[in-house]
């Protein structure tokens, strides 16, 4: 059973009931019928992602997010991070107050900057021990290039690991840019020799998410989670 039921998204988010239908799909595809996570969106604010704000593709991924939460997280809201050289913006997105929302967060931010991914994960880390929840979580982390610390954002990945938290990876930009080669690295990092269990996963959606199916977004997005939750579940990293 999902988290929020279909009549509370219909009443608080109508525009969404199709992307929370098409994620309760993937779900039971997958496994995770049923299952309970804390959901966290990181969103990429570096100048290279102007054109991606302008023409609606965080947004949409924004909605999209919500969508997925709704059936694995009861507060109808999403834990949301803005980052580029320096985090930007913690804040959240909600059902019941989702559109338009990413261009209201971005109109109070400043300069666009470049690409520090652990700072961002830091937050999330942060976010996550002071909630008190004992629920394991997805992050979902956009991004269109590489960080300006590989070695800072493997460690973050290999410190993370042994907390309960997945890292889904998701890439907009050309897929044959150089750019992605240290996310696809990301995802193959040695276990247990780096980390005591696979706690990342990329995939890449293209120069316009905006065409990826929600079929095909939602089952990448939770492709890799049910696998993590069993390693996870026998390293004692998340409760039965």
């Amino acid at each position: 059973m999902a988290a929020i039921s279909l009549r509370k998204v219909e009443e608080t988010a109508p525009a969404l009931v199709d992307l929370y239908k098409s994620a309760g799909v993937s779900l039971t595809k997958h496994g995770l019928d049923g299952q309970r996570a804390a959901v966290y969106l990181v969103i990429d604010y570096s100048g290279s992602m102007r054109p991606y704000y302008q023409d609606g593709s965080v947004q949409a991924l924004a909605d999209r997010v919500l969508g997925l939460s709704a059936h694995l997280d009861d507060d109808g809201r999403v834990p949301v991070v803005f980052f580029s050289t320096d985090v930007d913006a913690e804040t959240d997105i909600e059902l019941a107050d989702h559109r338009g929302r990413i261009d209201r967060i971005v109109a109070g931010l400043g300069h666009m900057g470049k690409t520090s991914y652990h700072l961002a994960m830091d937050a999330v880390i942060d976010h996550y021990l002071d909630s008190g929840t004992t629920a394991p979580a997805l992050v979902v982390f956009q991004t269109d290039g590489g960080p300006i610390s590989r070695p800072a954002a493997e460690r973050y990945v290999c410190k993370a690991a042994k907390l309960p938290l997945f890292w889904q990876f998701i890439g907009f930009g050309d897929p044959d840019s150089k750019q992605f080669d240290f996310l696809r690295k990301l995802d193959e990092l040695a276990v247990p020799d780096k980390r005591v269990v696979d706690n990342a996963g990329f995939f890449h959606a293209g120069e316009d998410p905006r065409t990826v199916s929600d079929a095909e977004l939602y089952d990448r997005l939770v492709g890799e989670f049910p696998k993590w939750l069993v390693a996870a579940r026998a390293e004692g990293i998340v409760r039965p």
